[in-house]
C-alpha cells in the first residue's frame, strides 16, 4: 500500500515538473512571434503537449500527498531529470533544427545538466525560440529543477533535506538541518535571481543588445557555456569578457556564502572561508600560469593574456566552458590544466560541477594526515577544515564519490573508444561531460562541437552528463538491490 502511494506521489511530482517544463518551452513563444523564426506553431505543440502530460499526471495522482518512503526521493529526482531530458528533446525534435533523437536527446541532457556541450557546429542559424530554450534550459538545471519547485511550493509533502541531498550533492550539507533547508534554498534562490538580473543589467549597458545579455547571462551564471555566437565570447568586447569572467567567478562561490555577504551576516560566513581561500587560490595559481603561458610560449600582447589567461582560466575552473579564443590551438600544457581545473569545480553549494574544492581541499588534508601518521604514529592528526575536526563520515564519503568519479571516467573512456572513438577524443569528451565543462578535446575542443560523435558515443556522453550532475552517487544507488527492499 505504501510503495503504490510512494509511486503516486512520484508520478504526481513528475507531472508538476511536466508543467513547469511546459510553461518554460511556451515562453520561447516570445522571441519566435518577435524575431519572426517561423517556429510558433511547433513550440505551441510541444509546450501544450508537456503541459497537458504533466496536468494529467498531476490530476490523476492529486490524493497523493505525502512520500512515506524518503529513500524514494532518489528515484524521484533520477526520474525527474530523465523526463525532463526525454520531454526536452522535443522543440528540437519539432522545430526540424535536429532530426536524429541522439543528437536531440544529447543537446537537451547538456541543456538541462547545464553541462555546455554541444552537437551544433553553427548556432548563429538556430531559430531564437531555440536558443532561448537552449539557454533558459541552462539556467533553470543550473539551480536544479527540484530546489525550484521546494523553494516556490514548500508544502509538497516530503523532506526536503531528502531531496536537496539528492539533487545537491554537491552542496555543503555539513551542520545542516531540515528544519532550515526550506529557507536555505529561498534565500539561495533570490540570490541566483538577483545575479541574472545584475548581470543581464550590467552587460545590457556595456553596449550588448538585451537579447544577447539575457542568453549570455543565462548560460555563465548557471556555469553552462552555451553561446548563441558560433565563436562564444571572442565576440564580445574586452570589458564585456570582464564582465561575464566576474559573473562566472560569482556562479563558483557557495550561494549561502553569497547571501550572507549581501545580507550583512559575516559571522555565518566564517565556517566556509577555509574553502573560499582554497577556490581562489586555486584559481590564482592557476591564471598565473595560464597568463605566463600565453605571453611566453605563444607571443600574446600582455592585455590579451591578462584577459585570455584570467577569463579562460575562470570559465574551466568554474565548468562553464565558455571560450575567449580557441583554445584547441592552445601550448599543450594548458590544455592539460584545463582537464585538473574541470576536475576540480568550484565551490560547494554553487552551480559549477566537478569534484567541488570543498571535497578537493579534504582529500588533500587527508593525504597529509595520512604522511603525518607514518612520521608521529602515536600522536592524534585529525583532518580540519576551519579549524575544526572533519569527521571519519565525512572524509570516507569525499573518497567513496572520488573513487567513483574515477572509475566512471575509466569506464566511460573504455565505452566511448569501444564505441569507434579515438584514445584522445574520448578522454576529453568524457571529462568534458562528467564534469559538466563541455569543451572536449580534439574536435569537439575549443570552438568545435560533439556532431562527429556517432549516436553510441552520444548515447553514453549523455548518460555521463547526467552522472556527472547528480554527482554519480544518487543515480548508482538505485542499482543496489538493497536499495528495493523494504
Amino acid at each position: 500500500m505504501r510503495k503504490a502511494n510512494d509511486i503516486k506521489y512520484i508520478l504526481r511530482f513528475l507531472g508538476i515538473m511536466l508543467m513547469a517544463e511546459g510553461v518554460m518551452m511556451l515562453s520561447c513563444l516570445i522571441p519566435s512571434l518577435h524575431f519572426n523564426d517561423g517556429t510558433w506553431w511547433n513550440i505551441t505543440v510541444s509546450g501544450l503537449f508537456t503541459f497537458n502530460v504533466g496536468l494529467l499526471l498531476v490530476v490523476s495522482f492529486r490524493k497523493a500527498r505525502q512520500l512515506a518512503n524518503q529513500r524514494m526521493a532518489y528515484l524521484l529526482v533520477v526520474l525527474m531529470w530523465v523526463v525532463l531530458v526525454l520531454f526536452g528533446t522535443l522543440p528540437f525534435l519539432a522545430t526540424g533544427t535536429l532530426l536524429n533523437f541522439s543528437d536531440a536527446l544529447f543537446e537537451s541532457t547538456s541543456g538541462i545538466t547545464s553541462t555546455g556541450a554541444t552537437v551544433f557546429s553553427a548556432v548563429e542559424w538556430l531559430p531564437a525560440s531555440i536558443l532561448l530554450w537552449r539557454s533558459m534550459t541552462q539556467w533553470f538545471g543550473g539551480f536544479g529543477f527540484v530546489l525550484l519547485v521546494l523553494a516556490m511550493v514548500p508544502s509538497l509533502g516530503i523532506n526536503k533535506y531528502s531531496l536537496y541531498t539528492a539533487e545537491a550533492s554537491g552542496a555543503d550539507n555539513t551542520g545542516k538541518q531540515a528544519s532550515s533547508m526550506g529557507s536555505t534554498i529561498r534565500h539561495t534562490l533570490g540570490v541566483y535571481i538577483l545575479l541574472t538580473v545584475l548581470f543581464v543589467f550590467v552587460l545590457y549597458k556595456s553596449g550588448m543588445q538585451i537579447w544577447d545579455a539575457v542568453n549570455i547571462t543565462f548560460t555563465n551564471i548557471s556555469s553552462g557555456g552555451f553561446s548563441i555566437y558560433n565563436n562564444s565570447l571572442e565576440r564580445l568586447t574586452h570589458t564585456q569578457q570582464y564582465i561575464v569572467g566576474i559573473a562566472m567567478l560569482l556562479s563558483g562561490v557557495n550561494f549561502a556564502m553569497l547571501y550572507n555577504f549581501f545580507t550583512v551576516q559575516w559571522d555565518k560566513m566564517t565556517h566556509k572561508f577555509e574553502q573560499l581561500r582554497f577556490y581562489l587560490a586555486l584559481y590564482a595559481v592557476a591564471a598565473v600560469f595560464v597568463v605566463l603561458a600565453l605571453r611566453l610560449k605563444m607571443d600574446y600582447p600582455w592585455a590579451d593574456a591578462l584577459r585570455c589567461g584570467i577569463v579562460q582560466t575562470l570559465s574551466v575552473l568554474t565548468t562553464t566552458g565558455s571560450l575567449v579564443g580557441d583554445t584547441s590551438q592552445w601550448w599543450v600544457p594548458i590544455t592539460f590544466l584545463f582537464v585538473i581545473l574541470s576536475l576540480c569545480g568550484g565551490m560547494a553549494g554553487s552551480t559549477t560541477g566537478g569534484l567541488k574544492a570543498m571535497r578537493v581541499l579534504i582529500l588533500i588534508r587527508h593525504v597529509r594526515k595520512i604522511l603525518r601518521d607514518r612520521l608521529h604514529p602515536h600522536a592524534v592528526n585529525p583532518v580540519r577544515l576551519n579549524r575544526k575536526p572533519v569527521s571519519a563520515h565525512i572524509v570516507t564519503n569525499v573518497m567513496v564519490i572520488f573513487m567513483v568519479f574515477v572509475v566512471v571516467i575509466f569506464l566511460g573512456i573504455m565505452l566511448l573508444m569501444l564505441s569507434g572513438i579515438n584514445a584522445t577524443e574520448s578522454i576529453g569528451a568524457v571529462i568534458a561531460c562528467i564534469t559538466g565543462y563541455g569543451p572536449g578535446l580534439g574536435t569537439s575542443g575549443g570552438f568545435g562541437c560533439y556532431a562527429a560523435f556517432n549516436s553510441t558515443a552520444k548515447l553514453i556522453c549523455s548518460f555521463l552528463m547526467l552522472l556527472g550532475r547528480l554527482e554519480c552517487l544518487t543515480v548508482l544507488i538505485l542499482f543496489i538491490p538493497a536499495f528495493w527492499k523494504r
